[in-house]
């Protein structure tokens, strides 16, 4: 047989499968309706296994793979045409809509902001994108930062979430978890290595270098270049080691940090953009503990943790495809406590006031094992 008949035979088959796609549906969505005056959930796990199971033993054992693929699809589907039927607004849809039009429609020019480090630190410099005017708090460490917020000494907090070379830091997003924040807005900084020093001083004479251990990993073959002479001494943040340079009476001591820092603690700058990676940025999260949603928000961070079996993921992403929602990052992270167990985080490209992603929301809140929204807001470049 000739390939443009068989292609003819397959057109036909689609036609048939295609009618028989859309009388299920019709038939979903009499079922939604059954479940409405019954009270009853759209999902019914025992009901999907026995369904399954039915489908893989008809299929015969060389097409069952595939069959069970193409079931739990449709069964996905299914379930997303029922919520949609059934018009569900979860206590997270009523809380999105309370932000959008309770939330000022002009982010603030000032505000009181708390962030980790001292004066100079690229957490100052991300704050000073974000707001005109900030009146900013420094602490020691990231969690002092959610404590400032939650005891009403700031509104916002200014954090790093994830670096281009480094990666994500994930102790800032397990705090907006168990803190139960949310993000506002987020601004991308240009992370802009050097080696300041006092006056004078010459590359022979540094045998000390301090930083935080982010740079020090992204500086790491200028670093190599001056081992094995040179002390490398891990400190809080990079503004802070700035300030031991400035504060020490030796002169053999040295930091990586901001050009900013040079100019605030009185430093020279020895050796300019020692990192890496020229194309090495940083994005930091604005946060608060209320919901807020300024206009323009088109970005979404969510967390999920979801059922302990083959295919769970595959389910979530496979609903991101059916609504055309885009997925900016996806990340996993282990459970404490739970062994092989993961929660996934998720950022998604999609108006704050699109149909798909409230649909997205109340689907994946009523479906997943676990589920956290972080905040929809705009990102500022």
């Amino acid at each position: 047989m000739e390939l443009n008949e068989l292609r003819e035979q397959i057109d036909a088959v689609d036609r048939e499968l295609v009618d028989l796609f859309l009388r299920r549906m019709n038939l979903s969505a009499e079922v939604a309706e059954y479940k409405r005056e019954h009270d009853l959930p759209v999902l019914d796990p025992s009901r999907e296994r026995a369904l399954l199971d039915k489908i893989s033993e008809l299929s015969g054992e060389e097409f069952e793979a595939y069959t069970r693929t193409l079931y739990a699809s449709i069964l996905d589907l299914s379930r997303s045409y029922q919520y949609q039927k059934l018009e569900k607004r979860s206590a997270l849809y009523q809380e999105i809509t309370d932000a959008l039009e309770n939330t000022p429609k002009l982010f603030p020019e000032r505000a009181l902001v708390a962030c980790q480090g001292v004066e100079g630190a690229y957490s100052q410099i991300a704050t000073e994108k974000l707001f005109r005017a900030p009146n900013i708090l420094f602490f020691s460490n990231w969690e002092k930062v959610f404590d400032a917020i939650e005891a009403g000494m700031c509104r916002y907090g200014v954090l790093p979430i994830e670096n281009s070379t480094a990666g994500s830091v994930k102790q800032v997003y397990d705090l907006m978890i168990d803190r139960n924040f949310r993000i506002v807005r987020t601004v991308r900084i240009k992370i802009d290595h050097n080696l300041l020093t006092k006056e004078g001083v010459k590359l022979s004479e540094i045998r000390e270098i301090y930083s935080h251990e982010q740079a020090i990993n992204q500086c790491s073959a200028f670093l190599s270049s001056l081992a094995p002479n040179v002390k490398i001494t891990r400190v809080e943040n990079t503004a802070k080691a700035a300030q031991m340079v400035a504060e020490s009476p030796r002169r053999d001591v040295a930091s990586l940090s901001s050009r900013s820092c040079a100019t605030q603690y009185g430093l020279s700058i020895l050796a300019s953009s020692v990192q890496n990676n020229g194309n090495n940025h940083t994005r930091f999260i604005c946060i608060t503990n209320n919901t807020e949603i300024y206009p323009g928000a088109d970005r979404t961070s969510l967390m999920v943790v979801t059922p302990h079996k083959p295919g769970a993921l595959y389910r979530i992403l496979s609903r991101f495809n059916a609504l055309g929602i885009n997925l900016l990052k996806l990340e996993s992270r282990p459970i404490p406590d739970r062994d092989f167990e993961f929660m996934f985080y998720f950022d998604l490209e999609a108006s704050v006031y699109s149909d798909k992603l409230a649909r997205l929301l109340s689907e994946l809140e009523q479906e997943c094992d676990e589920f956290s929204y972080l905040g929809s807001y705009s990102e500022v470049i």
